[in-house]
């Protein structure tokens, strides 16, 4: 009898991505859509489309940290008035309010279907990330962008470090902080989280 050596077969890669009728696989977005589709953070709109180029709501984005999390057992609920309990962001805005990842507009307000701008995204993985652990430690100058004076000062430790550990690169040169975040920038800094921390 001959010895046969096991050859271990690649199994093509599953493409995510493809099943979205709105997503051309030819943009820089392909991967990380790819990516948090098929980890289970991001979902696509309904009718076979991701949407890339649509913000990405308060709602939706503190549903995705709360499903990086493993989506823990929540207890009681938050105090805004705007989050009505059973929709699809209620856990998560529980869940980030009282692990101090997200804050409300106000005391009372959430806003949980306004768009997330780019300082407030980063602001809340910031949050998160100190949360899980990491070292959000160290200072990084944020002079070299054009608008960093623009920038909230709520914001301005969380986006140096976004900038520095390169979960943000820039937008020609600004930062572009009151700009909506898209749904594929979103899963473009998720990728990059998950990969480089």
């Amino acid at each position: 009898v001959e010895d046969t050596a096991v050859i271990p077969v690649e199994l093509p890669h599953a493409c995510y991505a493809k099943d979205f009728l709105d997503v051309d696989l030819g943009q820089w977005y392909h991967e990380p859509i790819d990516f948090v589709v098929s980890q289970g953070l991001m979902k696509g709109m309904g009718e076979n489309r991701f949407q890339p180029n649509t913000s990405m709501t308060r709602g939706q984005l503190v549903t995705v940290l709360y499903r990086l999390a493993g989506e823990p057992a929540v207890e009681g609920t938050s105090p805004f008035d705007d989050v009505q309990a059973g929709r699809f962001y209620s856990d998560a805005v529980a869940w980030a309010y009282g692990n101090e990842i997200a804050k409300g507009v106000t005391d009372s307000r959430f806003m949980p279907g306004s768009p997330v701008t780019r300082e407030q995204m980063v602001t809340f993985l910031y949050r998160y990330a100190k949360f899980s652990g990491k070292d959000v430690t160290g200072s990084y100058d944020l002079t070299e962008f054009g608008d960093a004076q623009a920038v909230n000062d709520f914001a301005k430790a969380p986006m140096a470090w976004a900038v520095k550990t390169g979960l943000i690169t820039g937008m020609d040169g600004l930062l572009n902080p009151k700009g909506n975040a898209t749904r594929a920038q979103v899963a473009t800094v998720f990728l990059r989280y998950c990969q480089g921390m």
